[in-house]
């Protein structure tokens, strides 16, 4: 048995060895998904003089199709824009929102304790309201260049006409068995005997063709006002878990520009998305952490490497977990938590030959006591998008409409409102965003040029694949395709996570030996990078996902 699973793992260590050396190189665009059929979307997007914001609209389209438990029309999502000509990076929100009638204790039940994880999910309290359209919108308007109904035509033709199942949607069929227990996904997704339809098999969504045709033709208001709102309404409402959701919360959403959060790292800049996602501020402080380390004089799965890179994560996410919210609700201490002095004492925590073991959060200055899916896309001029996106958990709430299946995202939210006393950052709150690990990320360059865009899928682990994909870019100069596949490492301050079959889980023994509690637990991934070259663009998506990289 010993020796099967030895082979098993060096079969792995092959195939993501393979991958590794597969990015794509092209002069000009470049586009990198969870997807095929939706980077073909992007790419003639892109040949008919489209912008990188209308390429990363056509390429979300399919992917709701084709990707349904990741994103779609009834979620959110995060976009940076880069614009070459000016160097100025934009930052777009269209996170989800609490709806007016949330209260801070939803999540939990009539003794005080916190539901049931898949209780919560699988609910009309867990929908919040979609930001998805919104956002798009605004950008496109903002930076499109081509019409917005042409933008949908290649998803219109795909939700029509069929696609082949693909690996990961068939195995989340085959692996929640409560998708059965809504109708309208029944229907799509299974056979009349109960049995999911398999790998290869194609299937089409017609409702979801005609919902993304009126939103062509009319805009988002098709979405957020009118019959659509309402048969949203009446779902959640309506749900044997009733939520919130009203037509007032839809007509009533805005998506919000902001200022991305920044921060250098050696002879580079970083920037990335601010609050609420808790994504930028943990990579750039993980990054800060690590820069005295010197660890690209490490191999990538080095002993050394792999321990600095977890505790300095530990480190990240005590913070995270303390004081990260909606900006709009709490005053979070940003430029304290990423100061030279507040990383410089917290460092003064971490041992090159020891765990520090599970940390509390740090006192950063100013600090006052009150399934997802990633795009990275760029132009002919040099413009760039690097988008997260996502439903929540695989098939969001589980409710469809129209072809549309609703967010959870309401269960980012702390399901306690309090914690010792003290108010939690992260509560549930009418009108609020709830935290997000969602990390678009752009390299700049000391002159502000673009030199990499990137993000992931994965929940709390987006932030540990991005910064780590980020190191093997930066400072063991991989190439995207390569930095990818790189064996995952993580800590959300708890355990230290190794991807199994991967040359990081042989150093299980040895951080143990350190102090670390470690689990080895297989990885999904869900990566996609952009990389400039002298020649142009390199690009890459995760080898653990469905994903592809296309340029000319």
């Amino acid at each position: 048995m010993r020796a099967v699973r030895l082979l098993g793992a060096a079969l792995l260590l092959l195939l993501a060895a393979c991958r590794a050396s597969a990015s794509f190189a092209a002069p000009q665009t470049m586009v990198a998904a969870a997807h095929p059929l939706a980077v073909d979307a992007g790419l003639e997007v892109l040949r008919r003089g489209g912008s990188a914001v209308d390429a990363a609209i056509a390429v979300q389209m399919v992917l709701g199709v084709v990707e349904p438990q990741a994103s779609g029309l009834g979620g959110g999502g995060f976009l940076l824009h880069y614009e070459a000509g000016t160097q100025a990076i934009t930052v777009y929100d269209g996170r989800e929102t609490a709806p007016a009638g949330a209260s801070p204790s939803m999540f939990l039940d009539a003794e005080g304790k916190p539901l049931g994880f898949r209780e919560a999910i699988a609910s009309g309290i867990s929908v919040g309201v979609p930001g998805l359209l919104a956002m798009l919108e605004l950008a496109h308007k903002e930076r499109g260049k081509l019409a917005w109904s042409d933008l949908f035509a290649p998803a219109i033709a795909v939700a029509r006409d069929g696609f082949a199942i693909p690996p990961r949607l068939a195995a989340w069929l085959a692996r929640i068995s409560s998708l059965r227990e809504e109708s309208a996904i029944r229907a799509l997704y299974y056979n009349a005997d109960g049995s999911p339809k398999k790998l290869g098999e194609r299937i089409a969504n017609p409702e979801l063709a005609e919902t993304m045709r009126l939103i062509a033709e009319q805009g988002p208001r098709a979405f957020y006002q009118g019959a659509m709102a309402a048969e949203m309404v009446e779902r959640v409402q309506r749900h044997r878990r009733p939520g919130t959701l009203s037509a007032t919360d839809l007509a009533d959403y805005r998506p919000i520009k902001r200022e991305a959060v920044c921060g250098p790292y050696r002879v580079w800049k970083i920037c990335s998305m601010p609050p609420p996602s808790s994504g930028g501020i943990a990579i750039l402080q993980i990054l800060g952490l690590l820069e005295p380390f010197e660890i690209w004089h490490d191999k990538p799965t080095d002993l050394r490497a792999l321990h600095l890179i977890a505790e300095a994560s530990r480190l990240a996410f005590a913070d995270r977990d303390r004081y990260v919210g909606d900006p709009a609700f709490v005053d979070v201490p940003v430029m304290g938590m990423l100061s030279p002095a507040y990383l410089a004492e917290r460092r003064k925590l971490m041992s090159p030959d020891r765990s520090m073991g599970k940390v509390s959060p740090g006192v950063p200055p100013g600090y006052v006591e009150r399934g997802t899916s990633h795009i990275s896309i760029v132009d002919r001029w040099g413009n760039a998008v690097s988008f997260t996106t996502t439903i929540e958990a695989p098939f969001g709430a589980q409710i469809m409409v129209r072809g549309v299946l609703l967010n959870n995202e309401l269960t980012d939210f702390s399901p306690r409102p309090e914690l010792n006393g003290k108010p939690v950052a992260n509560r549930v709150q009418p009108g609020k965003r709830p935290r997000s690990s969602m990390s678009p990320t752009f390299v700049l360059d000391g002159d502000g040029k673009l030199v990499a865009a990137l993000g992931s899928a994965g929940g709390s682990r987006i932030i540990g694949d991005t910064l780590q994909a980020t190191v093997g870019l930066l400072d063991w100069n991989l190439s995207p395709q390569a930095a990818l596949a790189l064996p995952r490492v993580l800590n959300l301050n708890g355990a230290t996570e190794l991807e199994a079959g991967t040359a990081a889980a042989a150093q299980a023994d040895a951080l143990r030996a350190l102090g670390h509690e470690v689990q080895v637990r297989p990885h999904e991934g869900g990566l996609s990078a952009i990389r400039r070259t002298a020649e142009g663009w390199e690009g890459a998506a995760d080898p653990r996902r469905d994903g592809v990289a296309k340029g000319e």
